[in-house]
């Protein structure tokens, strides 16, 4: 059932990530129900043996539930990233999903072959990354980190190339990476920098063609 807020209820988010995940993952249903009956079979067993199977009974499939919702969203995680890499703007929506603090702006520059650089805005400073190949993408950064730099010359500006090449970070680690960068800055100053920065974002740029995957939902999802 929607929710009042125009949002998809939880089952429906669920039902969603499943049909999302089965089509990188067909056998992602029978897979859950092994670790379900599994991990529920050793607990029946080992109740059995020391005669406390009533006790077993509820405790398993608690514990079976837990661990097949644990796998499923490993699962699922990883099947929205396979589902959207090599997209353009694939890098945008693993970015999209950060919360609490981080302000993504998508395509701050682009180039015709489609090669990005978005704007990460939080607690580190400014996070500009890219997604391309490395011999294409290293000047973008580079001129764009001195087109930020005009309008915060103070604040940290940290470069980040996302993708498969060598120095590159994964679309599944490319979050981690983010949340795990030192915290250089107060929420406050945080939100001074965006304002500042709306000028750069005001200006016009083009968008990568068709829309930005949004197949990384599923990811939000299992950690929501």
């Amino acid at each position: 059932m929607a929710r009042k807020d125009g949002k998809p209820g939880r089952l429906k988010q669920i039902r969603e990530t499943y049909q999302l995940t089965k089509r990188s993952d067909p056998r992602i249903g029978l897979i859950l129900l092994g670790i379900f009956f599994g991990v529920l079979a050793v607990f029946l067993l080992v109740g059995y043996l020391l005669g406390l199977l009533a006790f077993a009974v509820p405790l398993g499939i608690a514990a079976a539930l837990l661990t097949a919702t644990i796998i499923f969203g490993r699962r699922a995680e990883r099947s929205a990233y396979s589902q959207i890499e090599g997209q353009p703007g694939a890098a945008a929506a693993v970015l999209k999903s950060l919360r609490f603090g981080w302000f993504v702006t998508p395509a701050v520059a682009i180039n015709k072959n489609q090669d990005c650089v978005h704007r990460v805005i939080g607690r580190p400073g400014v996070i500009l990354v890219s997604e391309g190949p490395n011999s294409r993408v290293t000047q973008m950064l580079a001129t764009e980190r001195k087109r930020t730099a005009r309008y915060v010359p103070e604040i940290e500006i940290i470069e980040i190339q996302s993708g498969n090449d060598e120095g590159q970070i994964p679309l599944q680690k490319l979050n981690r990476k983010l949340t795990k960068t030192k915290r250089n800055y107060k929420p406050a100053q945080v939100t001074e920098v965006r304002k500042r920065l709306e000028a750069l974002t005001a200006q016009p740029m083009s968008a990568p063609k068709g829309p930005i995957p949004k197949s990384a939902r599923a990811a939000r999802i299992q950690r929501g």
